[in-house]
């Protein structure tokens, strides 16, 4: 009896201390979507670096340094048990994921702060027409327009802040441009020359020239700026080597951090492909339309205002009266405020050179801008979606979805009373593909930077990217700066066509009708997210054909 008694209480001390081990793993684990809004907010803090001498700190020693921190960090997050997660809290988890992996490939491969001289441009004069600046940045960029001029009190104190971080972070380029990649090193010259002129028109800006403190502080940004550009020019000599992250990394980097299920080798298979597609499209209009008028440019600048006010209603009554999405009130200003102005024919670059025909196939893609006043007037209701995604890891969803919808509205019918205008939409895409496919053999180093314009240029129909040499040298570089996003057009574009493709087999599978405006409109609410997520939201299918 007395040893039945020691092992009742033997089996009782290990099923107290099991279960309170479990009660105590369960208080200690992070397992609810509420841990993930908490970790979220934890991982953007950690992830604004330090400050150096009142500028963000990029240095080795410091990166090291922090470097524990970020991998206990994203330990955290791993050990998260998601498996009893609806589809929209997974999907945030994995944004979570793909940033924090975007800051482990920024600081082993990509380390724009070392190789990327146009990484320390400070002054951004315009709003991307993305959630996010385009291609990496500091953490102290100086959005010259979200400010009111003349300045309010605490606009002047805002700007006088931020300007007086300009000198201390160009010395600290000084010492952290390490690296050896000569495209980036060269291009990044011309970026930080453009900020001193900048700086220089900020001058002309109303209620500044009378301000002696911020007049003090801009001049000694354009010192301070000159003194780098001087710097980045005598050092240019000394750099030799390759400015691409190679294959095996802009795979990797595809699949973990902007979660774009494909291989290098597969982004050139698609690009090609549409490429061919484009040009022999092309070439079937022109055919088909050869008994038709050519369409004529605007010549004028009222010419070109009236045609595009025409443009813009045309496009949101299609779009309204064809249940292609709901059109929401803020579409129509959104739109009002890029419809663009006449440019000189000899100046203007590809996409207004096609504008001047007709502006509904830019227009379309100006889709872009829907999607921002969506997220200025509507916030997302996921906390992690509601901000733009760091790393451009948006790029899939919006440039993708931007370049979709050119041709997709077009095949529905936007261009019924236009047939000429179809063509445009083809050199568009065929544009896209040969720089994408560009961007894809920089980054292999199969070619230089210029190597890759080339392409560009060559292989975009009737000559229109040879007319005007600064938007192919700004494209090339943003590309090479920022892996992926050359191509994100085309992929993304081919993504969102899967993602069409199964969400319709979905509704026939469930003898439930395709409504092209449900789709839409879902896409829309699910956020600036990449297209991969979107759609595993949207069909509950996670995978791509198979793929992983």
């Amino acid at each position: 009896m007395k040893t039945i008694s020691i092992i009742k209480k033997n089996i009782f001390h290990i099923l107290f201390v099991s279960l309170f081990t479990t009660t105590l793993n369960a208080q200690n684990s992070s397992n609810t979507y509420q841990d993930l809004t908490a970790f979220f907010k934890e991982w953007r803090t950690f992830e604004n670096p330090p400050l150096r001498d009142g500028a963000p700190d990029y240095t080795q020693e410091t990166f090291d340094k922090r470097w524990p921190a970020f991998q206990t960090l994203h330990k955290k997050l791993l050990e998260m048990d998601t498996t009893d997660w609806s589809i929209p809290h997974q999907v945030d988890w994995r944004i979570v994921n793909a940033e924090m992996n975007g800051y482990d490939f920024n600081h082993r491969i990509l380390k724009p702060w070392q190789r990327d001289p146009a990484f320390y441009a400070t002054i951004w004069t315009a709003r991307s027409d993305v959630p996010a600046h385009e291609g990496p940045t500091h953490h102290a960029i100086i959005d010259l327009w979200t400010y009111e001029f003349p300045l309010n009190k605490e606009q002047r104190t805002k700007l006088l802040a931020q300007l007086e971080v300009i000198p201390p972070l160009n010395e600290q380029a000084k010492l952290n441009l390490t690296g050896n990649a000569k495209d980036l090193w060269i291009a990044g010259i011309r970026d930080i020359k453009t900020q001193s002129k900048n700086l220089e028109d900020m001058k002309e800006l109303p209620g500044i020239s009378k301000d002696r403190k911020l007049i003090k502080a801009i001049e000694e940004a354009i010192a301070s700026t000159d003194n780098l550009a001087s710097w980045l020019e005598a050092e240019a000599s000394t750099k030799t080597g390759p400015s691409g992250i190679g294959k095996e990394n802009y795979t990797w980097y595809l699949q973990n951090v902007h979660l774009v299920p494909l291989t290098w080798e597969d982004e050139v298979m698609i690009l090609k492909r549409e490429l061919s597609r484009a040009w022999s499209a092309l070439k079937l209009e022109e055919h088909r339309n050869r008994n038709l008028p050519e369409l004529t440019d605007a010549n004028s600048p009222e010419e070109y205002d009236r045609r595009a006010k025409a443009a813009a209603k045309s496009l949101l009554d299609f779009l309204d009266k064809n249940e292609m999405v709901t059109v929401k009130d803020y579409f129509e200003p959104a739109l009002d405020a890029h419809l663009g102005a006449f440019v000189p024919r000899e100046t203007r670059n590809f996409f207004w050179i096609t504008a001047h025909y007709d502006q509904r196939p830019l227009y379309s893609h100006f889709y872009h801008w829907f999607e921002l006043a969506r997220m200025d007037t509507e916030p997302h209701a996921s906390e992690i979606r509601r901000t733009p995604l760091l790393y451009n890891i948006f790029d899939s969803r919006n440039e993708g979805t931007a370049t979709a919808v050119e041709e997709m509205f077009m095949d529905a019918g936007l261009y019924d009373d236009s047939p000429r205008s179809r063509e445009i939409v083809y050199i568009m895409i065929a544009q896209r593909a040969a720089r994408g496919l560009g961007s894809l053999y920089a980054h292999a180093n199969i070619m230089t930077m210029e190597e890759a314009g080339g392409i560009h240029s060559e292989h975009t129909p009737r000559g229109w990217m040879k007319t005007e040499k600064e938007l192919l040298l700004f494209e090339q570089h943003l590309y090479l700066r920022q892996p992926g996003y050359g191509t994100s057009y085309i992929t993304g574009k081919y993504l969102l066509e899967n993602t069409m493709a199964e969400y319709a087999r979905m509704k026939e599978a469930n003898n439930e009708p395709f409504e092209m405006r449900a789709f839409f409109d879902e896409l829309n609410s699910v956020g600036s997210i990449p297209i991969s997520l979107g759609r595993w939201q949207m069909t509950g299918v996670e995978n791509y054909l198979g793929q992983e």
